[in-house]
C-alpha cells in the first residue's frame, strides 16, 4: 500500500491527511512513477486553501522526481527504469508513487540527483521562462527581484548574473540578505524597513529598472510599479502576500506607459519542444555548476502540515522537498 497526502476540505495546513492509497497499473499513455523526492511549492498552499480550485477530495503537489516502474500502451518517451522528473498538473505529487500522464515526464540527466531535481523543476523552469521568454534582457541592465532569498529568487539571481545583469534584491532579514548576496544579488533592499522604490531610484540614478520580478503580490505591487523605468515591465508571478489589486490602466500611463504581465509557467511549457528547450538549458546550467540549487528544508510526507506552516510563515529559504 502506498501513501499520499490528501485534503477533503479547503482551509489551513491542518486539513491535510496522510492516507493509504491504491496506485494501480498505468493505462494507455500513462506511467507509474515511484517517487524518491517531491517538491514543496507555495502554489501548493493555494490549492489547499481554495484560492486555486480543485475537485475534492484531492491530492497535493505538482513536482517530483523518481523512477518509472511501468508504462502503459502507446508510451514511447520513457521506459521502466528511467530516472525522471516533472512539474505541472495533475495534482498528486505528495505521494510515494503515482500513475500520471507519461508525456509530463522529463528524463533526468545522470549528473542531477533526485533531490535536486525535485527541488528545481517548478522553480527552475519558472526561472528559465522568466529569464528567457518574458522580456528581451540585455547585458548591463538592472532588474529588481522580490523575495531574492526564496527558491525562485536564488535561481533567478544566478541566471541573471550569467546574462550580465545587475540584480537588486529585496529580503526581510539579515540572514536572507547574506544568502541572496551569495547567489548574485548586487544590491539588497530590506523591504521591511526601507522604501523599495526610493532605494531603487537611488541605485539607478533616478531612472528605475526596466523589469521588476514580483512573486509577493499585494504588499509589493505599488512599490514595484514605482520602481519601473519609463515603458518598463512588471512581471507578477506569485501572490505570497495575497493577489495583486485591480490594475488602473490610466495609472500605468501616468507612471510611464508601463506594462504588467501575469505569466503562468504552464503556458510556457505546454509545447513539448519549448519545454524540452527550457529544461535542457536549466539542466545544463545546474549540471555544470553554473547554477546551484539550494535545498535548505527536508521533510517527510508525515510532516506536510509543518512544512506548509513553515512555508506560509516565511521560515524557509531556497527550496524545500519531501524525501521518501
Amino acid at each position: 500500500m502506498h501513501k499520499a497526502v490528501r485534503f477533503h476540505e479547503t482551509g489551513g495546513p491542518e486539513v491535510m491527511r496522510l492516507e493509504d492509497v491504491e496506485v494501480g497499473d498505468p493505462g494507455p499513455g500513462e506511467a507509474r512513477v515511484r517517487h524518491v523526492a517531491v517538491g514543496l511549492n507555495f502554489a501548493d498552499t493555494y490549492f489547499r486553501s481554495g484560492l486555486y480550485p480543485a475537485p475534492l477530495p484531492a491530492g497535493l503537489g505538482v513536482e517530483g522526481a523518481g523512477v518509472v516502474e511501468a508504462v502503459g500502451s502507446g508510451v514511447t518517451q520513457v521506459a521502466a527504469g528511467d530516472r525522471v522528473a516533472y512539474t505541472g498538473s495533475p495534482l498528486g505529487a505528495y505521494s510515494t508513487a503515482r500513475v500520471m500522464p507519461a508525456d509530463s515526464l522529463i528524463k533526468l540527466p545522470s549528473e542531477i540527483a533526485f533531490e535536486t531535481a525535485a527541488a528545481m523543476m517548478m522553480r527552475g523552469l519558472t526561472s528559465a521562462h522568466l529569464m528567457r521568454r518574458i522580456w528581451p534582457l540585455r547585458e548591463g541592465q538592472t532588474i529588481l527581484l522580490h523575495a531574492a532569498a526564496g527558491g525562485v529568487g536564488l535561481i533567478v539571481s544566478q541566471w541573471a548574473k550569467l546574462l550580465g545583469l545587475t540584480v537588486i534584491g529585496t529580503v526581510s532579514s539579515d540572514a536572507k540578505a547574506e544568502l541572496a548576496r551569495a547567489h548574485g544579488c548586487d544590491h539588497i533592499v530590506r523591504y521591511d524597513r526601507e522604501d523599495v522604490a526610493e532605494r531603487v531610484r537611488a541605485l539607478t540614478g533616478g531612472a528605475g529598472v526596466p523589469v521588476v520580478y514580483d512573486s509577493v503580490g499585494k504588499d509589493t505591487f505599488e512599490g514595484s510599479l514605482n520602481s519601473l523605468a519609463r515603458r518598463g515591465l512588471l512581471v507578477c508571478f506569485g501572490t505570497a502576500s495575497g493577489p495583486q489589486p485591480p490594475i488602473n490602466a490610466m495609472q500605468l500611463a501616468i507612471k510611464g506607459s508601463l506594462y504588467v504581465t501575469r505569466p503562468a509557467l504552464a503556458d510556457y511549457i505546454a509545447n513539448p519542444a519549448e519545454r524540452a528547450e527550457l529544461a535542457a538549458e536549466l539542466f545544463g546550467h545546474v549540471g555544470a555548476g553554473r547554477i546551484r540549487i539550494e535545498v535548505n528544508q527536508h521533510y517527510g510526507l508525515a510532516d506536510a502540515v509543518r512544512a506548509h506552516q513553515d512555508l506560509e510563515g516565511r521560515r524557509t529559504t531556497g527550496s524545500s522537498i519531501f524525501v521518501l
